[in-house]
C-alpha cells in the first residue's frame, strides 16, 4: 500500500475510529485489575494483569507473549518479528503495576472503575502507565493498514514490568537473565508525558541517582555537655558541619570529581530548553515553594534537568524532645542523595563521597557510610537519527505540530536497558501534568491517547529507515 503523506495521516485515523470503541473497552478492562505491587494483598491481582496483558497481546497478533517471573512480581515479554530480514529492532518499555489507591483518598468515583468524564477517561493507571502500554497494541495493527504489511517494518518486542511503581527492585536482573533475547537496536520508553497540551514534546534524557546515609558515633553513650563539652567531638555538630559544606556559595556540589565528565549543555539545547512555555510562579506552586534556589549560572528547568545535584534528604541527632537537655550526643545521622547527568558514573561519584567525608571527620568519630542501588543517567543526543524519527512520528500525529524536547529531572529503570542492552533510549509518552500521576483522579485525555496511537503507527516505518 502505498500513501502520501496526508493520506497517511487519514488513513491511520481512520482506522483508529473504527476501532476506538474495542480499544477503548479493552483497556477499561485491564483498568479494572488492581495491580498494585506496592501492597502484598494484591500480588494475585498483579499477576492476573500480566496474564490478562500476555493474552491480549497474542489477540493483537504478537506471536509470542510470555509472562516472565522474577523474585518479585512478573513481567510480560511479547515479541513481533518483522518480515523484513533486514529490519532493525526496537524494544518498548512499560510497566503494568500502579499506584495504591482507595475512595478515601479523596477519588470522586472508584479508582479502579474506569469512567469518561469530559473526554477524560479517570481510573487508577490510566497515565501512568497502563493507558501508555496499551496504546501500543492498537498503534501496531494501525501501521499494518497504513503499510499493507503482514508484521511491523521493525522487530518489535516489549517489556512491561510488574514492579516499577515499588521500586523496580528485580528490573535489573530480569534484564541481565534475558539479555540476548531483549537485543535491541533502539529502546523506547512508554513511561514519560508531554510538556501540556498543547505543546506536544519527546523526552531526552534521565537523571541518574546515587543515595547513601552517613552515621556517624562520638562517644559511647550520651555525656554531659558541662562536663565534657568543648573536650570531646560532637557527632551532630560534625553532621552539621558535613552539610555546610557540601556546597559552595554557588550552590555547586565542593566533592571533588563530582563534575567530571558532566555532559554540559551545547548553546542549541539551552535555546530549546528556554523556547518551552515556562511560567516559574506556577511551577514554585506546585513545588509548594516560594523561591528559586540552585547553581549559578543556569535557569531553573536547565538545574532540574541537566545538572547534577546533592541534596540532604534527612539530619538527625540527640535530643528531640520538649525542653533543653545538655548533652553531647552519641550519634548522628546524614542521609543524602545525588541526582546526575549524562557522563557521570555512579560507582565513581560513590567513592568521591566516600573520600570527601572521610576527609572531613574528626578524630574521635567513627563513621559508616551506606549507599543504595544507584541509577544510571540516560541521555539521548538531539542529533540521533531515531529520536529525529520520534519526533516525525509525534509531528504527523499533532498536524505538523513543531515537536520540543524536555528532560525529565526524576529517574528510572530505563537507564538499566541502555546500560545493559547498550541502545540508545528514546521517550514517548502522551501523558500531561494534569493527570495527576500517583494522585486521587487520575485521568488520561482520551484526544491524547489515541495521537500516542497515531504516532506509533507512523514510528515503525520511521525508526526502519533511521536505524538502518
Amino acid at each position: 500500500m502505498s500513501d502520501t503523506p496526508d493520506s497517511a495521516v487519514q488513513t491511520v485515523r481512520k482506522y483508529i475510529e473504527q476501532h476506538r470503541a474495542a480499544f477503548l473497552d479493552d483497556l477499561a478492562e485491564w483498568l479494572r485489575i488492581p495491580s498494585v505491587s506496592a501492597q502484598p494483598e494484591h500480588a494475585p491481582d498483579v499477576r492476573r494483569s500480566a496474564e490478562w496483558l500476555a493474552a491480549r497481546l497474542k489477540g493483537t497478533g504478537f506471536p509470542v507473549a510470555e509472562v516472565w517471573e522474577t523474585d518479585g512480581a512478573p513481567a510480560v515479554f511479547a515479541e513481533w518479528p518483522s518480515d523484513d530480514l533486514g529490519a532493525p529492532t526496537v524494544l518498548v518499555y512499560g510497566h503494568h503495576d500502579v499506584q495504591p489507591a482507595a475512595r478515601e483518598d479523596g477519588w470522586h468515583t472508584d479508582p479502579f472503575e474506569p469512567v469518561v468524564r469530559d473526554g477524560r477517561l479517570h481510573a487508577r493507571g490510566a497515565a501512568d502507565d497502563k493507558g501508555q502500554v496499551f496504546f501500543h497494541t492498537l498503534g501496531v495493527r494501525a501501521h499494518l493498514e497504513l503499510t499493507g504489511r503482514t508484521a511491523p517494518a521493525v522487530n518489535l518486542k516489549l517489556l512491561v514490568e510488574g514492579e516499577e511503581e515499588s521500586g523496580s527492585a528485580h528490573f535489573r536482573a530480569l534484564v541481565e537473565h534475558h539479555r540476548d533475547r531483549l537485543a535491541a537496536d533502539a529502546v523506547i520508553v512508554s513511561d514519560t508525558g508531554m510538556w501540556n497540551e498543547t505543546t506536544p514534546t519527546v523526552c531526552t534524557g534521565m537523571r541518574g541517582l546515587a543515595d547513601c546515609e552517613i552515621e556517624l558515633y562520638g562517644p559511647d553513650q550520651d555525656v554531659h555537655s558541662g562536663s565534657f563539652g568543648g573536650a570531646v567531638p560532637n557527632p551532630a555538630t560534625v553532621a552539621a558541619r558535613l552539610v555546610a559544606a557540601l556546597h559552595d556559595e554557588n550552590e555547586r556540589v565542593t566533592v571533588p570529581g563530582f563534575y567530571d565528565g558532566v555532559a554540559e549543555l551545547s548553546a542549541t539545547e539551552r535555546e530549546l530548553i528556554a523556547e518551552l512555555p515556562f511560567d516559574e510562579a506556577a511551577w514554585l506552586a506546585t513545588a509548594r515553594s516560594h523561591g528559586t534556589l540552585g547553581e549559578a549560572g543556569y535557569s531553573t528547568l536547565e538545574r532540574v534537568w541537566a545538572r547534577p545535584t546533592a541534596e540532604v534528604n534527612g539530619i538527625g541527632g540527640g535530643y528531640q524532645g520538649a525542653g533543653g537537655k545538655t548533652i553531647i550526643p552519641s550519634s548522628a545521622q546524614l542521609k543524602l542523595s545525588f541526582r546526575l547527568v549524562a557522563g557521570q558514573d555512579p560507582d565513581r561519584i560513590e567513592q568521591a563521597v566516600r573520600d570527601w567525608v572521610a576527609a572531613r571527620v574528626p578524630s574521635g568519630i567513627r563513621h559508616r557510610i551506606t549507599f543504595g542501588a544507584a541509577t544510571r543517567p540516560c541521555l539521548t543526543p538531539l542529533d540521533h537519527p531515531a529520536l529525529r524519527a520520534v519526533a516525525r512520528s509525534m509531528s504527523r500525529a499533532f498536524d505538523g505540530a513543531k515537536i520540543r524536547y524536555t528532560r525529565e529531572g526524576g529517574s528510572g529503570p530505563a537507564a538499566d536497558l541502555q546500560d545493559v542492552l547498550a541502545a540508545p533510549v528514546l521517550f514517548l509518552g502522551i501523558s500531561v501534568p494534569s493527570d495527576g500521576w500517583h494522585a486521587p483522579n487520575e485521568k488520561v485525555e482520551l484526544d491524547l491517547l489515541l495521537k500516542g496511537v497515531e504516532t506509533t503507527a507512523h514510528l515503525w516505518g520511521e525508526l526502519s529507515t533511521a536505524l538502518r
